[in-house]
């Protein structure tokens, strides 16, 4: 324990970054470069536990360069796409066929539009024509032919999405998978796109489901591919508005009868969303074997690779489309499984890149999503990933801030290598063995700088704290006060904190009066000589001056040296410095200038005092509601006669001195009522006449404030005859009369409400 409270400074220095990353992690938003670190992190983790084995159930047709050679470049012509879905749903008795491919326009290819064309021009009665064109029109009606090849069949198509500031519309879409209104208004639950481009209207009905085959890279700076989305948000163009489902999850959805998709939200708010529920799941199907799909805010599911990708990858069996035409797979060797069309060709630039491969085939991003849905195999970041980074970065902290501070540097190695291996090796074993993604950056962050600091502050800043206290503090207080603190160094900082002080705002009386008669340069001598003689006042009690604001200045008590009688040196100090304005003032009337005066306010209680300001300009200083009170006290001394105006805290705080006390007041900005007072005295010098007058004002003043006015003016009556020209005597005064005129009120508490300063 002597050690921990030996090196206290040092485990605290070591504790703001701690404070920092916390901040930052709760109240503001993602950094791009925490972000980033997150991201390394997570392909680093992703890679490390990718099972690199085959997936038996799915198969990837390739359109690859030798099957383009072979049969010609794409596109290809829709016999030919009609003769590849009979060979796999029919001969190889496929469960699911799905094409990572979009069918915009029309096959001309076969001749049949320019037959017909003649048809109906320059041979329109040839009889011969007509009857040869009627019988080959169905064989060369490619896309007729492909259309019926894939009806009745569990096909699904594909088909992009665009944003535009004109919708653009092409082809045909399916149905929505939902309606608008199955998310809560207002909210961007998935990407958005007002145009599309789909597939010929002849395929589009033919086909038994399709989706869309966009990708979506979020806010990812990189350019990687780790998340896809598995809804779209469609709205604006030509077909009906809604949310519609990706390639992925509707294959998925043909091959596992899951019908339903209803999404699931969160019961409370994200930090970055909270105006409106945040997105959770996807729950595929109903019942006990429903399937729950963990989505980010732009329903995007976290993407778990199974290896590098492509045909040499291991994770998926890659067929050539040519081999599977040419019939040389043997019947019914797919059967069961679920075959996606796509290409690994470069120059069909459907090539993405990822955390595991820069070139990873977009056929095999649909196939990873379905292996993971298939698998129940899903990667999560949970709702209390928050929760997990604030207990890891502040039992990490504090391991580093106790440990670095108390052993050798060898040691302390050691200890930050160890934490960081802890830290790593819990994150990873979570994201292995649970699936969960976590977030680590803050914590390497934090982690690195907490050692940073405090090997800076044990090499640095204690060697040279001496000399930097004087420059920190020789301008705010007392030169006797910083040789004090030289002493022991260690024991202040301008670090800001909460403690009770007590502050004091004085402000001239009369000054617009002198200014108007001075010559700036004369104004400008007489302001220094007030200032000077109000601070040397303030030193000699030990205060510390905050700020000059034109003809005001302020100072306050107890920081940055401990002061246990800061309220009584305060008040003091007040005392005398009405006495040297008076001085002053005296001066002035006899060199024939307006008198001055001051008002002064003092408050006691709990504040901020600390450094503060920004990176130009800053300033030691104290902050809270105790100091915009003793503002407000100080402009109430003219309405009551009094130079000094003090709260109770402080009266309480300073028994020494003899108070009258004024009145009970809201003052501008404070619903609850405080009690005033003003200093008479010190107590013990306190003579017969002035105790007198005290116990009459107490006696009247309890009658006024419990609305016994008679009573009250017998007191004040004989207060008056001892003193009619008091200031405080005649707004009392004034105040009985007001109060016999009216009836009891039972909801007057007796206080005076001030509404300007």
């Amino acid at each position: 324990m002597a050690a921990l409270l030996k090196h206290w400074q040092r485990i605290l220095i070591t504790l703001v970054p701690v404070a920092l990353v916390l901040t930052h992690a709760v109240l503001m938003p993602r950094r791009p470069f925490i972000d980033s670190l997150d991201s390394f992190v997570y392909d680093w983790r992703l890679r490390a536990t990718m099972p690199q084995t085959l997936d038996p159930r799915i198969v990837i047709v390739d359109i690859d360069d030798a099957s383009i050679q072979a049969i010609g470049q794409w596109p290809w012509s829709r016999n030919q796409l009609a003769r590849l879905t009979h060979e796999i749903v029919d001969r190889q008795q496929a469960a699911v066929l799905g094409f990572d491919v979009v069918f915009a326009e029309v096959d001309e290819s076969s001749g049949l539009a320019n037959l017909r064309a003649l048809s109906r021009g320059p041979l329109q009665h040839d009889a011969a024509l007509a009857k040869e064109l009627a019988r080959l029109e169905e064989s060369l009606d490619y896309d007729g032919s492909f259309a019926r090849a894939i009806q009745g069949r569990p096909v699904a198509l594909g088909y992009y999405f665009t944003q535009g500031a004109k919708p653009l519309s092409k082809g045909t879409l399916p149905p929505p998978l939902l309606a608008l209104t199955a998310f809560p208004p207002h909210g961007a639950y998935a990407p958005e796109w007002n145009g599309y481009g789909g597939n010929i209207d002849v395929l589009a009905h033919a086909a038994s489901t399709a989706g869309f085959i966009n990708a979506d890279l979020g806010s990812a700076s990189d350019g990687l591919l780790r998340a896809a989305p598995l809804i779209a948000r469609y709205e604006g163009g030509a077909a009906p508005a809604g949310y519609y489902e990706s390639l992925g999850l509707a294959i998925f959805r043909l091959a596992s009868g899951m019908q339903s998709v209803t999404p699931t939200f969160a019961s409370f708010p994200l930090r970055e969303d909270a105006d409106r529920p945040p997105l959770q799941t996807l729950m595929l199907g109903d019942g006990q074997k429903a399937l729950r799909v963990p989505v980010d805010q732009r329903a995007r599911m976290l993407i778990p690779y199974r290896g590098p990708g492509g045909a040499l990858g291991g994770s998926f069996r890659y067929v050539p489309a040519m081999a599977v035409l040419a019939g040389e797979l043997p019947a019914a060797e797919l059967r069961g499984k679920i075959v996606l069309v796509g290409t690994t060709a470069p120059g069909l630039q459907d090539l993405r890149a990822t955390p595991t491969s820069a070139t990873f085939p977009g056929v095999e991003v649909h196939a990873n999503v379905l292996s993971a849905l298939l698998d129940r195999r899903l990667l999560v970041v949970p709702d209390y990933a928050l929760g997990y980074e604030i207990v890891v970065v502040l039992v990490a902290g504090l391991i580093l801030a106790v440990g670095l501070s108390l052993l050798r540097m060898s040691r302390a190695v050691g200890l930050v290598l160890a934490t960081f291996a802890a830290v790593v090796a819990l994150n990873a074993w979570l994201f292995a063995s649970a699936g969960l993604v976590l977030p680590i950056a803050s914590a390497l962050l934090m982690m690195a700088t907490a050692f940073a600091v405090n090997m800076g502050w044990g090499y640095f800043v204690e060697e040279r704290g001496r000399r930097g206290l004087a420059n920190l503090f020789g301008t705010y207080v007392p030169p006797e006060l910083v040789e004090k603190m030289l002493e022991h160094p260690a024991q202040y900082s301008m670090r800001a904190e909460s403690k009770e002080l007590t502050v004091m705002f004085c402000d001239m009386r009369g000054f617009t009066n002198l200014s108007e008669q001075l010559p700036p340069q004369a104004l400008q001598e007489f302001l220094n000589t007030v200032f000077n003689r109000l601070t040397q006042v303030i030193s000699r009690y030990g205060g510390t001056v905050d700020k000059y604001m034109g003809d005001c200045v302020m100072a306050f008590w107890g920081a940055p040296v401990e002061a246990p009688n800061h309220a009584a040196l305060a008040v003091q100090a007040a005392v005398d410095m009405a006495a040297a304005i008076r001085e002053l003032s005296e001066q002035n009337r006899q060199a024939g200038r307006a008198e001055v005066s001051v008002g002064i306010g003092i408050n006691t209680g709990v504040m901020s005092v600390g450094d503060m300001g920004s990176a130009v300009r800053r300033s030691y200083t104290v902050l809270g509601d105790a100091v915009n009170l003793a503002s407000r006290l100080e402009g109430l001394g003219a309405t009551y006669g009094a130079t000094v105006v003090a709260s109770e805290t402080t009266m309480q705080s300073a028994p020494a001195y003899a108070w009258q006390e004024l009145d009970r007041v809201r003052v501008k900005g404070r619903q609850q009522a405080v009690t005033i007072y003003a200093p008479v005295g010190r107590a013990t010098d306190l003579g017969a006449e002035e105790a007198s007058q005290l116990r009459l004002w107490t006696r009247m003043l309890a009658a006024y404030q419990t609305q016994q006015p008679e009573e009250a003016q017998t007191a004040l009556d004989a207060l008056l005859a001892r003193d009619a020209k008091k200031v405080l005597y005649r707004l009392y005064a004034e105040r009985l009369a007001s109060m016999k005129l009216r009836p009891f009120d039972p909801e007057w508490d007796g206080a005076t409400r001030f509404d300007s300063k």
